[in-house]
């Protein structure tokens, strides 16, 4: 297999739609009849079916009338509406008239599962949460007389999961996958200046997910407003073949559809203009295609695809450290008269994944320095939120992050926006499952109905952002072994090909077999899951093709927690229900970070790797997500005892964990020991070092107490109340050094880094006293009085000079006055079971965290206390 090279002029977002008042002064023309209208407002919300509904509203039952909605995104013959009523069309909760006002009011995104209450007797691999079961959202609107002639659709950027919809009691559609962006023509369904009523259901089953998916309409939801001839649902398609330092080639696809029932003749026309730091279109085009476009006659009820070729001079390449963005203005018009205009963000780059160089962006190699994320937002569950997304991404840059792997499933369509704008690259990845089930009622179930147009409609969303440089179509799944059905790999590559032919095709693997059986040849490029072993046998087997470290290290540990002595088995450092943070754990199936660091440097034309995982997420809290993980987590007859008598009483052996330990960064949002080993190895030029553990160790004078250092020089000298304790040097594959035979004492730990024989950087770990006080630090200043930005306020607990008590553990109290409210607590502790909407919350080793939204102008004050302690407050401006 030859390297793949991808030339693509890549979108941001998913194609902005211009509201009224919206179109450039260029065009000097009507408004144009598209507006993308924000429905996330005034919700009503109720869980579980209606009293006396006894038709069986499952996916088996209701899949004939779900099917005719993915009819776009189908290769084969179109599915149709079956004759007579879909089951549940007599539900009560689907009537206009039905009286909601009952109901709970609230807005969109909404994640149900994180209101809790957590409940120990539930898995903990879901995070012992209540996301599973039935629920209804319903909302009333108006729609002018004007729209009569109007097309106006209903698009969901995520619903978990089964979403059927009814307008005004009639049936709409509905999609199942809950990770999916979708869209529902409403049209025949609508009354014009006359009140409309929605109803969704979704049917969350139990045992169809490995980690916390979270429930509800938990991404953002739109009304889309077009005349009858429009650009198609994601109907744009740009492309660079050619890209030189003089000029950018750039293809323009765009689809039109006709929905009226007479032959139409449209132009199109496209103008460029750059993208600028405030994130608004600057100045005039850099490329225009005028009317320079002829006449095409689109028949009544089809759809037409129209090209063209545009040329930017000295373009802007965009990169990590350099993400220039344009902004492209597509203009349908029928006679003179403007009926449709889009605005779409993208980037130029090229990108090649080379066999025997790794990974090249715009012809330089370029080293994936990635993670993998979940889509849960730690504390606010599901629920998609701009300012939680990018503060998570703002700490992974600071960390040397370059690409992120959407693990498992696309992700929000604002997340991809993102990454387009900070400069990340992304592995986009469709399914954990395909027909082997990893759980009863997981994606298999779904996949041979619906993975071709989850697979279109991904790509067709996606495909134009500058940040994606491949589509995984799968992740772990059993069809690696098994050569009868390769050909699901290979039918999904074919798709992606076949909507994207200008980025490669790759799946995250776990199966040694699968990269020598045949199956590697399904795909572009490898992913290895926890194989660094198996890079050098891979090479020599498939010479010509591309491979990374698709799920990397799965390192487990606690932050500030540290368990001795140091045990040098990976499968130790269990601390009851917390592991230790000497980062020298792992599953039985995974490593230390340090293994695959000497792997990526043995083996340079791998590309890369991407960590499992980036943040802690919600659910699989492995090691401890068995029931009889009890048995061997103490290492005392005596503990092990307490611990299974507090469980008893309970009714139950279970685990407490809510969520994962394998996060580099906690689930608040602080990073752990390890995100300084990282930040060593991916930002070399960035003078740092760090020590572990802690020094505060009343219990531990006198005995060995191993001290690591973390530093992007290359030796160290470490000093123990100013007596030195040696000067190391690292070795090849060493990646941290080690003091391991220094005996405790109070005071202070000094370490001083060189690089090339020069002071590089300093790092101090000292004693401290009791917890004296509070300190409140926001992430930001200010925010938006919008209702939906956030400030992330860190709380920590301090001793009378000011450093963090790292054992501290004190019951904070949070209380907050003016136009703002308290969102949710956390701490980072994987085993705490405080609601996440409490405004009391355990400091956890010295920290907790404290978001909060502003609802209205004017300044928001957040006051922490706890007792015995001096309180402090902070103020935030909107």
């Amino acid at each position: 297999m030859t390297p793949l090279q991808t030339h693509n002029l890549c979108l941001a977002g998913t194609m902005m739609f211009l509201c009224a008042g919206c179109i450039s002064a260029e065009s000097r023309q009507p408004r144009p009849e598209r507006q993308k209208i924000d429905f996330t407002t005034d919700w009503r919300f109720q869980k579980g079916d209606p009293e006396g509904l006894s038709e069986d509203l499952s996916y088996e039952q209701l899949k004939p009338w779900l099917m005719p909605s993915a009819n776009r995104f189908i290769s084969g013959d179109p599915a149709r509406l079956p004759e007579g009523s879909v089951p549940g069309s007599g539900a009560a909760y689907t009537k206009a008239d039905f009286d909601d006002s009952g109901w709970r009011r609230l807005n969109l995104p909404h994640d149900w599962g994180i209101e809790g209450p957590f409940d120990q007797n539930l898995p903990g691999e879901t995070a012992k949460l209540p996301w599973f079961g039935v629920a209804w959202y319903r909302k009333t609107f108006d729609l002018p007389a004007s729209d009569q002639k109007k097309i106006i659709t209903l698009q969901v950027d995520g619903a978990m999961s089964y979403a059927s919809v009814w307008c005004n009691g009639e049936w709409v559609g509905g999609w199942p996958y809950g990770y999916a962006t979708w869209q529902l023509d409403l049209t025949p369904h609508l009354k014009f200046g006359a009140p409309n009523t929605l109803a969704i259901r979704i049917d969350n089953p139990e045992e169809s997910s490995r980690w916390y998916p979270g429930g509800g309409i938990y991404r953002n939801v739109w009304l889309i407003r077009t005349a009858p001839v429009h650009i198609a649902q994601w109907g744009v398609q740009l492309t660079t073949p050619q890209i030189d330092a003089a000029q950018a080639t750039v293809q323009i696809e765009t689809t039109v559809q006709n929905e009226t029932e007479q032959v139409v003749n449209i132009t199109t026309a496209t103008s460029i203009f750059e993208w600028d730091a405030q994130n608004r279109k600057a100045g005039k085009p850099v490329a225009s295609q005028g009317l320079k476009q002829s006449t095409t006659a689109i028949p009544a009820g089809t759809e037409d695809m129209l090209q063209a070729t545009l040329h930017i001079p000295q373009p802007r390449l965009w990169s990590p450290d350099h993400p220039a963005l344009y902004v492209a203005v597509t203009t349908v018009r029928q006679g003179a008269r403007v009926i449709d205009q889009k605005e779409t963000r993208f980037g130029i780059r090229t990108a090649e994944f080379s066999a025997d160089k790794g990974f090249l962006l715009n012809g330089k190699v370029v080293k994936l320095q990635g993670v993998c994320l979940h889509h849960d937002l730690g504390a606010l569950g599901a629920a998609y939120n701009v300012r939680a997304s990018e503060r998570q991404l703002e700490i992974m840059k600071a960390m040397g992050v370059n690409a992120i792997r959407t693990s498992h499933n696309p992700p929000a369509p604002e997340f991809l926006d993102l990454c387009d704008r900070m400069g990340l690259l992304v592995i986009d990845e469709l399914t954990d499952t395909w027909t082997y089930p990893k759980k009863p009622k997981g994606y298999a179930i779904l996949f041979k109905d619906w993975s071709e147009a989850d697979l279109r409609a991904m790509i067709r969303r996606d495909r134009n952002h500058p940040s994606v440089i491949a589509w995984s179509t799968g992740n772990e799944i059993g069809e690696q072994g098994d050569p009868k059905r390769f050909h699901y790999s290979e039918e999904l590559t074919a798709i992606a090909h076949n909507e994207d032919p200008t980025r490669p095709v790759t799946t995250g693997n776990d199966r040694p077999q699968g990269g020598y059986n045949g199956y590697q040849k399904t795909i572009d490029i490898f992913g290895y899951n926890y194989k660094p072993h198996e890079y050098e046998k891979f090479m020599k087997a498939n010479p010509d093709q591309p491979l990374y470290g698709s799920e990397t290290a799965s390192t487990i540990s606690s932050r500030g927690e540290y368990l001795f002595p140091v045990d040098e088995d990976k499968d130790g450092g269990k601390i009851g229900f917390q592991m230790s943070s000497y980062d020298l754990y792992a599953p039985r199936w995974a490593q230390p970070a340090d293994w695959e660091f000497k792997a990526q440097d043995q083996y340079p034309a791998v590309a890369g790797e991407f960590v499992w995982t980036g943040f802690d997420y919600l659910g699989e809290p492995t090691p401890f997500n068995s029931d009889l993980t009890i048995l061997s987590n103490y290492h005392s007859e005596e503990e092990k005892a307490k611990a299974l008598a507090e469980l008893e009483a309970i009714g139950k052996i279970a685990v407490p964990s809510r969520s994962s330990y394998f996060g580099i960064v906690d689930l608040a949002g602080f990073p752990k020991d390890r995100y300084y080993l990282y930040q060593a190895r991916w930002r070399p030029e960035l003078p740092m070092a760090h020590i572990l553990p802690h020094w505060n160790w009343p219990e531990r004078i006198g005995e060995v107490t191993p001290v690591h250092v973390y530093t992007s020089g290359d030796e160290a000298e470490l000093f123990l109340n100013k007596r030195s304790l040696g000067r190391k040097k690292k070795g090849e594959y060493e990646y941290r050094l080690r003091w391991d035979d220094v005996v405790y004492e109070p005071g202070e730990l000094k370490v001083i880094a060189y690089k090339n024989g020069q002071p590089w950087a300093e790092a101090v770990r000292q004693t401290t006293g009791p917890a004296h006080q509070l300190q409140l630090a926001a992430d930001r200043e200010s925010i938006a009085a919008d209702g939906r930005d956030l400030a992330f306020v860190t709380l920590t607990v301090q001793d009378a000079d000011g450093r963090m008590v790292p054992v501290a553990a004190n019951e904070i109290t949070f209380t907050i006055e003016g136009p703002g409210t308290i969102v949710a607590t956390d701490n980072g502790d994987a085993t705490d079971h405080t609601s996440f909407q409490s405004t009391e919350r355990k400091a956890f080793n010295g920290l907790a965290l404290c978001i909060v939204r502003a609802d209205g102008a004017g300044p928001i004050t957040l006051r922490a206390s706890a007792e015995g302690v001096a309180p402090t407050e902070i103020r935030i401006n909107p």
